[in-house]
């Protein structure tokens, strides 16, 4: 056999290192980060329990049609400490102003991962939580009558360190926590739900930021998981910039009506310059 030339190993070595430096630049761009130039701040999404974050899809594309820089981040739904410190390592990496936005469960982490983080300028409950030292998402849920969460809840799965973990029965999905939601959409957030700990929904909130951090809230009017009534004394309580109600609208506001959720980020947003 002939020994190839060196002129063709230098050609394949070539080859090679263009094929692997493409490679990596698709790898760094495909990191979701804030561009440092950009002067709007970073909007990162904060999902709650059983759903995940192609719940943000809508919302997603219309605040990138303003050129927002955004991250839906990937909540553990194990814990409020342990799921803000995530979040919150999330927010370290950004530079620039944040706003942070939760839903449902996601804004007992948004409400903790946002304390000593000066960058996070603003926060958006969306049919969300937002606790007082000592409060649960579940007691806040029971606090007032309306929420039928409970009977739509499958079995509780055993989990390996003794805990439990929470989902909504498939065929109770749609009505319960999608009903403004297509049928056929709501099959799949059913089948790609997110389980929730038990223990994280039973979990005392410390101090929460929306107590120094300037607040926003939109819910839905029809919300069968956390009642309107709830929310509507959340939003009170913590003094909101802004509250708006979608009468219409289910616990997903975010899916169901992703203009008007995006809309009011936006405008917190707006604040951040």
């Amino acid at each position: 056999m002939k020994t190839p030339s060196r002129r063709l190993l230098r050609a394949v070595a070539a080859i090679g290192a263009l094929a692997f430096a493409g490679a990596f630049t698709l790898g760094a761009s495909a990191q979701p980060r804030a561009d440092e130039t950009s002067p709007k701040p970073t909007i990162v999404l904060v999902h709650g329990a059983f759903a995940e974050s192609s719940s943000w899809n809508g919302v997603i594309r219309k605040l990138e049609a303003q050129h927002y820089p955004v991250i839906a981040a990937a909540n553990p739904l194990r814990g409020v400490k342990s799921d803000a410190a995530q979040v919150g390592g999330l927010v370290d990496a950004v530079k620039g102003p944040v706003v942070l936005v939760g839903h449902s469960y996601g804004g007992m982490v948004i409400s903790e991962a946002a304390k000593n983080r000066p960058n996070v300028q603003a926060l958006v409950f969306v049919a969300a939580f937002a606790p007082e030292e000592g409060e649960s998402a579940a007691a806040l849920a029971g606090r007032f009558p309306g929420s039928t969460l409970g009977p739509a809840l499958a079995p509780p799965v055993a989990l390996a360190d003794g805990g439990q973990d929470l989902y909504i029965l498939k065929d109770r999905f749609h009505d319960q926590f999608a009903a403004d939601v297509p049928a056929r959409d709501a099959r799949l957030m059913a089948a790609t739900q997110r389980p929730i700990a038990q223990a994280a929904l039973g979990e005392a909130a410390s101090a929460p930021a929306w107590k120094t951090v300037p607040s926003w809230f939109v819910y839905g009017g029809q919300d069968k998981n956390i009642p309107p009534a709830a929310q509507a004394f959340m939003a009170q309580r913590a003094k909101a910039v802004k509250t708006v109600v979608i009468k219409s609208a289910s616990h997903v506001v975010m899916t169901s009506h992703p203009d008007a959720v995006a809309r009011l980020i936006a405008e917190a947003a707006a604040t951040t310059h």
